[in-house]
């Protein structure tokens, strides 16, 4: 059984996760943490992780980029791992994440859902074969109307995974009104579109000469991210200190 601090219990992703922890029978949510901490019926709430009582096995972390530098001294404190779920988090949170990691093991991953870290390993094989071939490459990302962060992290992941596996030859374009020129060769363009109650969709697409290739993902409900964290907090339980992402659990 993993003993899980579900960090920001009370906000949509934390809700999900509880509901999903409560029907896995390999994994408990021992405590929570929330801003808004109200209780909840099968664990205790507490405004701070200073404040938990409960032993756990693993946090994870769903809530605001202003609320994970405090988990992270948490976790580095406590040797305790995280999986890192929080998304738009600046250059400075990420550099600490990484160094919170020699003391403990740490998972972060712009996007927990299974089907999307399977696509980024695709990815690593087709974009050098389609880029040699001459093919332009662009990424499309759309969510719900109120997600703050654009582009979104996935969809820079998944620009990043291409980018590395071309050595790093390409550059982002993420708007195109301003240049009054054909699009270059070495470039990716990224898009964001914001509406509705989209949970999260993303097309990457490779244009070439007559014919185009597109990967999409679609999500229909956030629960999908959900049973990555949970999958993650399951891997990540005992191991050794390090800096792992969703590739390590997908194996």
């Amino acid at each position: 059984m993993v003993r899980i601090i579900m960090h920001g219990c009370n906000g949509k992703m934390g809700k999900i996760i509880t509901s999903l922890a409560a029907q896995d029978p390999d994994t408990q949510i021992v405590a929570g943490v929330d801003a808004f901490s109200q209780a909840s019926d099968s664990y205790p709430v507490y405004a701070a992780l200073a404040d938990v009582k409960e032993q756990a096995d693993v946090v994870i972390d769903f809530s605001a980029a202003v609320a994970v530098d405090g988990v992270l001294d948490y976790c580095e404190a406590k040797h305790l791992p995280l999986v890192l779920c929080t998304t738009g988090l600046s250059e400075e949170q990420i550099a600490r994440a990484h160094a919170v990691s020699s003391k403990t093991a740490v998972l972060k991953a712009a996007n927990m859902s299974l089907g999307i870290n399977v696509l980024q390993k695709a990815l690593t094989q087709i974009a050098p074969v389609l880029a040699e071939a001459g093919f332009d490459i662009e990424i499309v990302e759309k969510h719900h109307n109120q997600k703050k962060d654009a582009p979104s992290g996935t969809a820079l992941a998944l620009a990043d995974t291409i980018n590395e596996a071309m050595d790093g030859a390409y550059s982002y374009t993420y708007d195109r009104s301003q240049k009054l020129e054909p699009r270059g060769k070495k470039e990716i363009g990224i898009s964001a579109v914001r509406g509705g109650t989209i949970p999260g969709d993303h097309d990457v697409i490779f244009a070439g000469e007559d014919e185009v290739i597109t990967l999409s993902h679609r999500s229909y409900s956030r629960a999908v991210f959900g049973k990555g964290a949970l999958t993650a907090a399951k891997y990540l339980a005992g191991k050794d200190s390090g800096f792992y992402d969703m590739s390590d659990v997908i194996g």
